[in-house]
């Protein structure tokens, strides 16, 4: 049976771990193996200085007592970096949330003049694009951003790769800047979780030739029964964010799967496939609405035949969902 990987963003692709006991930390040798792997890395993003860290509540509560002033923190945000904001706040620190628009656009109305903005170049679940250089202009923040969807570390001061979203481990995850943070003593830096992320970034594909094809294939196939919460032009280029009417994304994504077609319905936090999306809900979705989403990501080459193949398996799966229901 062939496989249909269209969540790569949230589910990559697992590599075997692979790590030379050369790059082991040893007292009586300079470690130059283990450093020279972290020089690579910095200078693969022309970055001085790396960290790693959890990717959870407390690593990021960890980062932005670090960072001190005041935050600005998008409510697209990964779901840690929002449980850590609250923290932040209730400990009595300056830190402000900017909404989101129902169109799913950052509302950048509320960017306000502030230290460090925890604001990425897309809006979790729905991968809508954010203006990082509108951002930059209006706050003078310098920006902490999640690249591990696309790499693009262009306009932002800190750029965090996410272990678990490039390499599907829950290593530590690694933030690369210039010298905004401490130095990092060597023994203290994950150096697994650097080669491992390393070479998932080595690899790191993805395909934008077909996105629109797709989205004209669902609609023909689905017709009044497919809905979109976000404009599909304003998404990532290898991304497609829709609903389905009247289900559970989970219900599709599971029968989905037993036939070799792998989707999701968000981000990592929502693994498990019973949360419904805390973005949408941001978005001013009523809780119903945000159990239709499902999320695309397009890694692998598809032909005309295998997209055709993929739309209609969705279109039945959920004809045969909405009868049972």
């Amino acid at each position: 049976m062939k496989m249909y990987k269209l969540n790569f963003i949230q589910y990559p692709k697992v590599e075997k771990i692979e790590v030379n006991e050369t790059l082991s930390l040893q007292a009586l040798k300079d470690n130059d193996e283990a450093e020279a792997v972290i020089e690579s890395f910095k200078t693969r993003f022309n970055f001085n200085s790396l960290n790693s860290f959890s990717f959870s509540e407390d690593g990021f509560l960890s980062l932005m007592i670090k960072l001190g002033g005041k935050i600005i923190v998008s409510k697209g945000e990964s779901q840690a970096i929002i449980d850590a904001a609250n923290r932040y706040k209730d400990l009595g620190f300056d830190l402000e949330f900017i909404s989101l628009n129902r169109n799913g656009q950052l509302n950048y109305d509320e960017i306000k003049s502030c230290d460090f903005a925890f604001i990425s170049s897309y809006i979790m679940d729905t991968y809508v694009k954010v203006d990082l250089q509108k951002v930059k202009e209006l706050s003078g923040a310098k920006l902490i951003s999640n690249v591990s969807a696309t790499l693009d570390v262009s306009s932002c001061d800190i750029a965090i790769f996410d272990a678990y979203k490039l390499t599907g481990f829950s290593f530590s995850s690694i933030l690369l800047h210039n010298e905004i943070l401490e130095e990092q003593y060597l023994a203290l830096i994950d150096i697994t979780s650097v080669v491992t992320i390393l070479k998932a970034v080595e690899n790191f594909t993805k395909n934008i030739d077909y996105k629109q094809e797709f989205k004209i294939a669902l609609e023909e196939e689905l017709k009044e029964d497919i809905y979109f919460f976000v404009d599909p032009n304003e998404t990532l280029e290898y991304t497609l964010h829709f609903g389905l009417k009247g289900i559970k994304a989970r219900e599709i994504i599971r029968s989905l799967a037993l036939g070799g077609i792998l989707v999701t319905n968000g981000e990592g936090c929502s693994l498990g496939l019973s949360k419904p999306s805390r973005v949408l809900s941001e978005m001013g979705y009523e809780e119903l609405e945000t159990r239709w989403a499902l999320s695309l990501s397009f890694k692998e080459k598809l032909s005309s035949d295998d997209i055709n193949l993929i739309v209609k398996a969705i279109g039945k799966k959920y004809r045969q969902i909405k009868r049972l229901g």
